[in-house]
């Protein structure tokens, strides 16, 4: 029965969750450094897919096609990063936490970073976990269309990292706001990648009718690419630290791609 399916799908994938998020903690107690949840985010999906593809039983190549596209998105992010950030000191995020909360940062950050980003990352996957019971219908347009979207997603991801990462390579760019590339259609390609690869992740699991329920979590990490922890915190960020940012933002889109505007 498609709700049993649901529910034994949902709970081994808290239960993973819950057993790699601690793992992690207790590494970044031994490394102090906490920023390597940045990159468990990206594995830990890796992680829920394989788990919700072993214990479901839905449509075969609707499945696999979630599992796969879920683990190649995971993967590339995970080693983007990794390759990014280790080796360069904890992210100055937790070093205010640390210095705030001081002996009290190791409990404190078990739930309020990894034990929030558990939980964001159960309730962000809920397509790959919910696309992954019902057997009908069988994949068909809806699906196609959502590796399309997924797709568009990947290149605006890739392509934007690595943009971004060969233009900061380069000394005579230090201190310049980047603009080329996919950067002068949006200040964020990557997050609005991320938003379409998981609207394309949706719409293949919304095929499987339960998995309608699944596109929360599209919505859910589109929300906090926007609002929270994406473009809006990255964007104050910059405007207090990058000379011609100000300019940048009149100009440039926020979110999704469009030509730059002309100031007057």
């Amino acid at each position: 029965m498609p709700v049993t399916g649901a529910t034994l799908i949902l709970v081994g994938s808290a239960v993973a969750i819950l057993c790699m998020m601690l793992a992690v903690w207790a590494t970044s107690l031994v490394m102090r450094d906490a920023s390597i949840v940045d990159i468990a985010w990206g594995s830990g999906f890796v992680l829920v897919a394989w788990v919700s593809y072993w214990l479901g039983e839905g449509n075969s190549a609707r499945s696999l096609l979630l599992t796969v596209l879920t683990s190649i998105w995971g993967l590339r992010l995970a080693f983007y990063l990794a390759k990014r950030n280790l080796g360069h000191g904890e992210d100055f995020r937790y070093q205010s936490m640390r210095r705030k909360h001081g002996a009290r940062f190791a409990l404190v950050s078990l739930y309020t970073v990894f034990g929030v980003q558990g939980l964001l990352m159960w309730i962000v996957s809920l397509p790959v976990q919910l696309g992954q019971v019902n057997i009908d219908p069988s994949f068909g347009v809806v699906g196609i269309i959502g590796v399309a979207v997924w797709g568009v997603g990947m290149f605006f991801e890739a392509v934007g990292d690595a943009q971004l990462a060969r233009f900061k390579r380069d000394p005579a760019n230090k201190g310049q706001v980047m603009n080329r590339g996919l950067w002068r259609y949006t200040r964020h390609p990557n997050y609005f990648g991320d938003s379409c690869v998981w609207c394309g992740l949706g719409l293949i699991a919304a095929e499987s009718r339960i998995g309608i329920l699944g596109l929360i979590g599209p919505v859910l990490m589109t929300f906090l690419l926007v609002k929270v922890s994406g473009a809006a915190l990255l964007d104050r960020a910059m405007l207090k630290r990058k000379p011609g940012y100000e300019t940048y933002v009149a100009t440039t889109s926020g979110f999704i791609p469009r030509p730059p505007r002309r100031l007057n």
